[in-house]
């Protein structure tokens, strides 16, 4: 029996973790239509991955409850570095000048990385399945978590980050090619020319380990689907395809760029976060990157963003927002996200 079918997941189709743009509602819809529903967790507080997930058993509490992935990052927080947000702000100071907002005088909030605290939390709920981005905890925090029985998952954007990943304990790896939206899963090396696509990545992944790979990256249409499954992946991950469904949290500025011409152009970017990211372009890429030596160490570039990005939305500009999207936006269409999933597996 596969993984996805100890489950009980109808489709092999898992909705991507996407923190900012959805939680609960959009997880429980997936896995309540047969999917396997995600809730990120990096900007989330112990106490509300605790509530999520209280809301997400009630949200999927029929007569067989669906199960559900719970996502962490587990990048180590660098300590705060004044003088590389000196040299952000200043490079920001034309902008905070022109929008009429004063410079913040602290990083800002950043990203949660998995803990012994979150770790407590999940022992309460027990997720059938608990995904990382940025490799894998230390021993002893996955250990707790492979003892209630959960299915650890972790993103490789090489072969040789696989290789590692089944070695240190992971039981199904997401091999995410560069098409992927949102943060690169990279952690061995920095360099982005190792990055390639998923039906390069994927067909190597699936040679080079003996755990069951997921396909993530550029799938967003049924055909997608069928392709990634014929090359060997036991699954896939799709984010974009779920954003322009109403469970999605994303702003309706960006919804119209994800249906717009505009979401023909994405780049890899590090300027909103610190760490590469892809997204559709704009003015703040453009003009400053889109890769910078400017920006401080992940995750403590955003909140020298956070006033521009409040002020040039207010006057409908995504100049200074992250417009998460990946190399494929075509199939993101305006439909309820359980609607959207059994669209996505029409060809299985």
């Amino acid at each position: 029996m596969s993984w996805t079918q100890q489950l009980g997941l109808k489709w092999p189709i898992l909705q991507a973790p996407m923190a900012g743009a959805q939680g609960v509602a959009m997880a429980a819809a997936v896995s309540n239509a047969g999917g396997l529903g995600a809730i990120p967790s990096a900007l989330l507080s112990s106490e509300e991955l605790d509530e999520a997930l209280r809301e997400f058993r009630r949200a999927t509490s029929g007569a067989s409850p669906a199960p559900v992935n719970v996502n962490f990052f587990t990048h180590v927080n660098p300590p705060e570095d004044s003088a590389a947000q000196a040299r952000w702000r200043k490079a920001l100071a034309p902008y905070y000048a022109e929008f009429d907002v004063e410079p913040p005088t602290t990083a800002g909030a950043g990203r949660n990385p998995f803990d012994a605290v979150s770790c407590k939390v999940l022992e309460r709920h027990r997720p059938e399945v608990v995904s990382f981005h940025f490799g894998l905890p230390e021993a002893a925090l996955l250990e707790r978590v492979k003892a209630w029985g959960a299915l650890v998952l972790s993103s490789a954007t090489t072969v040789e980050e696989a290789v590692w990943l089944e070695a240190h304990g992971a039981d199904v790896i997401i091999a995410q090619g560069l098409e992927a939206g949102g943060h690169r899963g990279m952690f061995l090396t920095q360099d982005i020319t190792t990055q390639v696509g998923t039906l390069a990545l994927l067909p190597q992944v699936v040679d080079a380990v003996s755990v069951p790979v997921i396909a993530a990256g550029g799938i967003c249409n049924p055909r997608a689907v069928a392709a990634a499954l014929a090359l060997g992946a036991s699954a896939v991950q799709c984010g974009t395809a779920f954003l322009c469904c109403p469970e999605s949290l994303i702003s309706d500025l960006h919804r119209e760029k994800l249906t717009s011409e505009q979401a023909q152009h994405t780049a890899l970017t590090n300027l909103h976060t610190g760490r590469p990211s892809r997204g559709i372009m704009n003015r703040l890429m453009r003009e400053l990157g889109p890769m910078s030596a400017l920006p401080p160490a992940f995750p403590q570039a955003g909140g020298a963003l956070a006033a521009l990005r409040s002020a040039a939305e207010a006057i409908g500009s995504t100049d200074f927002t992250p417009l998460w999207s990946g190399q494929d936006a075509s199939g993101c269409r305006r439909v309820p996200a359980a609607e959207q999933l059994r669209w996505l597996a029409e060809a299985l």
